[in-house]
């Protein structure tokens, strides 16, 4: 396994990183201890999961993936061989946003954020979380693939009151460093400037949606990671499966997440299928399988803490652990850029 460091802390973070959203939907509480201990076998230490979780959300379901953590980690005693990380629903502003949670007035202030890591430090069993981050901003603003919505008098909590709210919970030993997630650069620009003007918590880490299909990353944040040291820790880098090349051509398998839930349609359009028919033979004319270059490509961009992958079996957990072994040559890399440039971003 490669660790590269959380922002300016002194933190180290597995470039593998353990997504849980499966858990407690198409993973039971055995499958979830599996992974976890088969993932920490493999050296991956950053395991990421969120109050909303399992996808897709539901009442019945809300917080069983931080339980199933939770039980692991009083049947193990292995809190200090993980760097914990959780989310915070932000508030309800469009249809598929979860309004079951705290009645859907999930927004970023004292008190619903207090509620909101109490109720996982409960889950998770533990008295602490080593990253808190911040699901979704509290404006209405460009998340999960929505382009820029201009709304006018927009009621949102100000950022310089969450950094507040989460200085607090820094302080009191509760949380150790804090970051955000589907994140646009204003966003960070402003996280960062309230921090650095006021002595507020300085954000460690940008949780965004990259992949071959969906590249919008590199526009803009990817120079606060350089510049900023604000890392990413890399969403669904098989674009929920599809790299994987098993959707092609109306493919829809048995037990497998498009084919269950018919509300993940982020990646499916004739653009982003028409690139992925393109990596994936890219991949077998390179006796890669198309899981592994997608992974491996994004393990090797710089600005990329960690690679939070998810999984559903075993077999899926080690062939997506195995891409840190994968080096892409330039010439694959090289032949990357050309799809990329016919197809650029087609699932943004």
């Amino acid at each position: 396994m490669k660790y590269r460091k959380l922002g300016r802390t002194d933190t180290e973070v597995s470039l593998i990183g353990l997504g849980t959203m499966t858990w407690g939907e198409q993973n039971s509480e055995a499958d979830a201890h599996r992974q976890l201990d088969y993932a920490l076998s493999r050296g991956v230490t950053l395991v990421d999961t969120a109050e909303m979780y399992p996808v897709p959300p539901k009442p019945e379901t809300q917080g069983r993936t931080e339980t199933y953590i939770g039980t692991w980690l009083a049947k193990t005693g292995r809190r200090h061989d993980i760097v914990l990380a959780s989310k915070a629903a932000g508030p309800v502003r469009d249809p598929k946003r979860p309004g079951h949670i705290r009645d859907g007035k999930t927004f970023l202030d004292r008190k619903n954020l207090t509620a909101a890591l109490h109720d996982s430090l409960k889950r998770l069993q533990t008295d602490y979380l080593d990253l808190y981050q911040l699901h979704w901003p509290d404006r209405t603003t460009s998340t999960f693939g929505r382009p820029y919505p201009w709304v006018m008098d927009d009621d949102t909590v100000p950022i310089q009151e969450t950094l507040a709210v989460l200085q607090d919970f820094v302080r009191a030993g509760k949380v150790r460093h804090i970051g955000v997630s589907n994140e646009s650069p204003w966003g960070v620009a402003q996280f960062l400037k309230h921090a650095e003007a006021q002595g507020l918590p300085r954000i460690v880490s940008i949780q965004n949606p990259y992949s071959l299909l969906n590249r919008t990353y590199e526009n803009g944040l990817s120079e606060f990671s350089h510049r900023e040291d604000v890392g990413l820790l890399a969403y669904s880098p098989l674009a929920m499966g599809v790299l994987a090349g098993k959707y092609l051509d109306g493919a829809r398998p048995e037990g497998a997440r498009l084919t269950l839930y018919t509300r993940f349609t982020r990646y499916s359009n004739e653009r982003a299928e028409a690139a992925t028919r393109q990596y994936v033979q890219l991949a077998r004319d390179h006796g890669l399988s198309p899981a592994q270059l997608a992974l491996a490509w994004v393990n090797q961009r710089p600005f990329v803490a960690s690679n939070l992958m998810g999984a559903t079996t075993l077999d899926q957990l080690k062939e997506n652990i195995d891409s840190v072994q994968v080096t892409l040559p330039p010439a694959v890399l090289e032949a990357i850029e050309r799809i990329h440039v016919q197809q650029p971003n087609p699932a943004p």
